[in-house]
C-alpha cells in the first residue's frame, strides 16, 4: 500500500503572507521531496509551489476597520470556502499565515470541524504595539506560533502559547544576483542617473489612500528635475491597478513586475518612496535609503490611533527607536511633505549614505544573519506534527 504523504495546509491572504507560504513549502519540499503535497489558500508565488487556490486572495488585502466591516460578508465567504477545502483534503496540519482576521476566521472553523488538527500561526499580531489581549485569543485557538521577530514571544508564552522564533525571512533576501545595470539598461537611464523607485503598496486600499500623494510628490519631483527616472515596481495582487494609474500619468514612469526586475531596481535607486509594510524591509536589505508613507481611513486612524502604543510603524524603526527613516502617516503623507523628504535625499549623499548605515545596523537588530527563516519554520512545523504521532 503507498502511504498517503503529508498533507500541509497554507493559508495566506497577501502579497507577504505568499512570499512566506511559498517560502515554507519550497523548505519542506527539500526536506520531504515526494513525501508532502500542500493544499490551501495563497497568490501566485504560493501557486507555483504548488498550491492551488479556490480563489484569488487580492480581495482579502484589507487593512483598517472601516475597509474590514465593508469586507465582512467577502471575508466570512472566503473563510467558509477555505474550511470547505480542509473538510475536502483532510490536511496534516494546517498554517495560516498572518491577515490576523482572515486566519482567524479560518481557524475557527477548522478547529469546530477537525478538534485534533494541528494549528499553527506563522507571523505573530503585534501585541507589543496595539491589542495585547489577541496573545490570549491566539493562545486559544493555536497550538504553535512561529515568530518572525525577537519581541514577539514573552506575550504568547506568558499566555501558555508554544512560540518559535523562526525569524523575517525578508531579512534572508539576496540581493547578490541583483544587476543595477541590467535595470539601468531598461529604462534608458545612465550609470549616473538619478532613480526614484515608488512603491505604493500591495492592498487595494493602498493604491486608493497613498498613491494619490505619492503621485503629487512625483509631480513635484519631475518638474523640478526632468532628468529623474521614476521606476513603480508593481506587487502582483494590486497590478493592474498600479499600471492603469500609472499610465495616466503626465510623465514617463516605467512599471516592473517580478522579484526579478524589483531587486535589480532596488539596487539601481537612488531613493525610494514606499507604502508602510514589509517592502520597507526589503529595501532595508537592499541598501536602499528612504521616505515612508501611509494613509488610513479617517475613522480606522482615529481609533488605531488611541489603541497603538509605540510611535513608530516601520520595523527597523521600531528596532533603533528612532527614526531611522522618515515616516509621514495620514495628514502628514502629503505630496508636498513626501517630495522635500525625497528632495534632501537626492540631492544630499552623504544623508543616503548615514541612512543607509543606521538601516543596516537596525536590520541588525532584527535578527539579519541568523538562521534560514524557511527552514526554521520548516522545522518547527515538522517538530509538532512528530511530538502529535
Amino acid at each position: 500500500m503507498t502511504r498517503r504523504p503529508l498533507t500541509v495546509m497554507l493559508v495566506a491572504a497577501e502579497a507577504s503572507g505568499d512570499d512566506r507560504g511559498a517560502g515554507l513549502a519550497r523548505a519542506l519540499k527539500r526536506r520531504l521531496g515526494d513525501g508532502v503535497r500542500f493544499v490551501g489558500v495563497g497568490g501566485a508565488r504560493m501557486r507555483a509551489e504548488g498550491v492551488d487556490s479556490p480563489f484569488d486572495i487580492s480581495d482579502l488585502s484589507i487593512f483598517g476597520l472601516l475597509e474590514g466591516l465593508l469586507a465582512y460578508r467577502k471575508v466570512v465567504r472566503r473563510a467558509d470556502e477555505t474550511a470547505a477545502l480542509a473538510a475536502r483534503e483532510t490536511p496534516d496540519v494546517a498554517v495560516l499565515i498572518d491577515s490576523w482576521g482572515f486566519t482567524l476566521r479560518v481557524a475557527h472553523r477548522l478547529r469546530r470541524q477537525a478538534p485534533t488538527l494541528p494549528l499553527v500561526k506563522y507571523v505573530a499580531p503585534q501585541v507589543w504595539a496595539s491589542r495585547p489581549g489577541r496573545a490570549r485569543t491566539a493562545a486559544k485557538w493555536f497550538d504553535l506560533l512561529l515568530t518572525i521577530h525577537s519581541f514577539d514571544a514573552p506575550a504568547f508564552e506568558r499566555e501558555g502559547l508554544k512560540t518559535t522564533l523562526v525569524g523575517d525571512a525578508t531579512l534572508a533576501i539576496d540581493f547578490a544576483s541583483a544587476d543595477p545595470a541590467r535595470l539601468r539598461r531598461e529604462i534608458g537611464a545612465g550609470p549616473d542617473d538619478p532613480i526614484l523607485l515608488v512603491l505604493p503598496g500591495s492592498r487595494p486600499s493602498e493604491i486608493e489612500r497613498v498613491l494619490p500623494a505619492f503621485e503629487d510628490a512625483v509631480r513635484r519631483l519631475k518638474a523640478e528635475r526632468p532628468e529623474l527616472h521614476v521606476v513603480v515596481p508593481a506587487a502582483p495582487t494590486v497590478a493592474e491597478l498600479v499600471k492603469a494609474r500609472v499610465a495616466g500619468w503626465p510623465h514617463k514612469a516605467h512599471v516592473v513586475e517580478g522579484d526579478t526586475a524589483k531587486r535589480d531596481a532596488m539596487a539601481a535607486a537612488t531613493v525610494a518612496l514606499a507604502c508602510s509594510g514589509t517592502v520597507t524591509t526589503e529595501l532595508a536589505v537592499a541598501g536602499t535609503p528612504m521616505v515612508i508613507g501611509y494613509r488610513l481611513a479617517p475613522v480606522t486612524y482615529a481609533i488605531l490611533k488611541r489603541l497603538i502604543r509605540t510611535k513608530y510603524v516601520t520595523l527597523f524603526n521600531i528596532a533603533a527607536q528612532d527614526f531611522v527613516a522618515p515616516e509621514l502617516i495620514q495628514d502628514a503623507c502629503n505630496g508636498e511633505a513626501l517630495a522635500r523628504e525625497v528632495r534632501r535625499r537626492l540631492d544630499d549623499a552623504a544623508l543616503r549614505q548615514r541612512q543607509v548605515e543606521r538601516q543596516t545596523a537596525a536590520l541588525l537588530k532584527m535578527g539579519r544573519g541568523g538562521p534560514d527563516p524557511n527552514e526554521a519554520a520548516a522545522i518547527a512545523v515538522l517538530e509538532l506534527l512528530s511530538k502529535r504521532a
